[in-house]
């Protein structure tokens, strides 16, 4: 693999803000080559293709779009992704955008043509699913990473470091919170993210349990989730609020709070932190993430263009920016951009490492590559991280029964409502 050609397969919000970017500033580096989105309408490829931010970023840089821009702009393909990923050579790289109960079906083709695949988190909604995707992966010796961004924020780095050097002891409690702004209840969430397909804590409080994990190394072992339904505009319902209480293996207990309700008046993109109380042998220990405020105060003279965006701003610096570093166009930095890479980075690896390797040699060494990546524990896999998809479905059983508490098994992987 010398410039892997990429198909993102999904052109909404991520690819907007992250992923196309991302891929963008490593094309640009030559580190990829021709990249294409496949998406279910032309009207989302030209949101993409057309968006200012971009073309002022990356001038002359475009993708391949499928279907054609010359299209009908809302007439729906569905299923146009799958001859697109047909149509690559094989061991390249697929990118998953797409809502989180399609992730599964797009992963699986990807693999079927041989392809690494990079999806955005969760991977899929079941534990059942993800050790099928596993299982797939490591007998193709294909990778499969999960772009759990929080991940590659330094202050998640520093935490892991700390924590397990021993310098916080043992986490005790912790509360967590991401909140959306409300303009999402207007985007494309209001056709997928209903009460029956996922919920606001599958969506986003995966975050902060996937980030416990990073830090600590602890399983959670019982999940119990209050969902507050609420109507988008369209009349649709979902669970727009939730309130998680998430027990570990060591009998700690994290609370996660999450909506699509973050006022659009309101400073900043979102609201979001952790604060983690833990236990040294004769002292408390405390570490708190503050991360939808980053020291940053700004008032503008006029409200930027965009929904949710105001006057007076409290943005981020670190999950993905723009920055003018001379030269053409402007390069994206933060956290959001090294998620990408480094799950970009590591298929090519993969492949360079054993190009020019006999057939079944090169597949021997590809699958010990993957179970070095999968020990290392940095990059979330199917593998080292199938916890999530456990407390993604006890999450979903205990939502749609009124918040009883669901346990988690891990030999084997099971979930099952708590008995009282």
């Amino acid at each position: 693999m010398n410039r892997p050609e990429v198909v993102l397969v999904g052109g909404g919000m991520i690819a907007l803000d992250q992923i196309l970017p991302s891929l963008y500033q490593m094309q640009r580096q030559g580190a990829i080559g021709p990249i294409s989105v496949s998406a279910l309408n032309v009207r989302t490829l030209k949101t993409l293709a057309e968006s200012d931010a971009m073309l002022d970023a990356f001038p002359g840089q475009t993708f391949r779009p499928f279907p054609n821009l010359a299209g009908d702009l809302d007439q729906p393909h569905p299923h146009l992704f799958r001859d697109v990923i047909a149509s690559m050579p094989p061991r390249n790289l697929v990118i998953v955008g797409v809502p989180d109960q399609l992730h599964y079906d797009v992963i699986m083709t990807a693999l079927a043509a041989n392809q690494h695949v990079c999806t955005v988190k969760p991977l899929v909604l079941s534990s059942a699913e993800a050790e099928h995707i596993e299982r797939e992966a490591f007998e193709r010796g294909l990778l499969v990473g999960i772009e759990y961004h929080k991940r590659f924020d330094d202050r998640s780095q520093m935490a892991r470091r700390r924590y397990r050097a021993g310098q916080f002891g043992e986490f005790r409690l912790g509360t967590a919170c991401l909140l959306e702004k409300w303009y999402y209840r207007h985007s494309n969430f209001q056709n997928w993210c209903t009460w029956e397909n996922s919920d606001a804590f599958t969506y986003i409080g995966c975050h902060y349990v996937d980030l416990v994990h990073f830090i600590t190394g602890l399983l959670p072992v019982a999940v119990s989730v209050y969902g507050i339904r609420d109507k988008y505009p369209n009349g649709k319902e979902g669970f727009l609020w939730t309130d998680a209480r998430i027990i570990w293996n060591n009998g700690a207990c994290l609370n996660v709070q999450n909506a699509l309700g973050f006022p659009d008046d309101a400073p900043g993109t979102n609201t979001q932190g952790i604060t983690m109380y833990c236990a040294g042998a004769e002292c408390g220990a405390w570490l708190a993430h503050s991360d939808q405020y980053r020291g940053l105060q700004y008032c503008y003279t006029q409200r930027p263009a965009g929904p949710g965006a105001t006057i007076y701003a409290e943005p981020s610096p670190d999950y993905l920016q723009y920055v003018d570093l001379g030269g053409k166009g402007l390069v994206p930095v933060g956290y959001g951009y090294r998620s990408v890479e480094f799950i970009v980075k590591a298929a090519i690896q993969i492949e360079r490492e054993t190009e020019g390797l006999p057939a079944e040699a090169a597949l021997a060494r590809r699958r010990e590559l993957l179970k070095e990546i999968d020990a290392a524990g940095v990059m979330a896999t199917p593998a080292n991280s199938r916890f999530n998809e456990l407390v993604i479905e006890a999450g979903r059983l205990s939502i749609l029964n009124g918040g009883r508490e669901a346990l988690i098994g891990y030999d084997p992987p099971s979930v099952k409502l708590r008995e009282y």
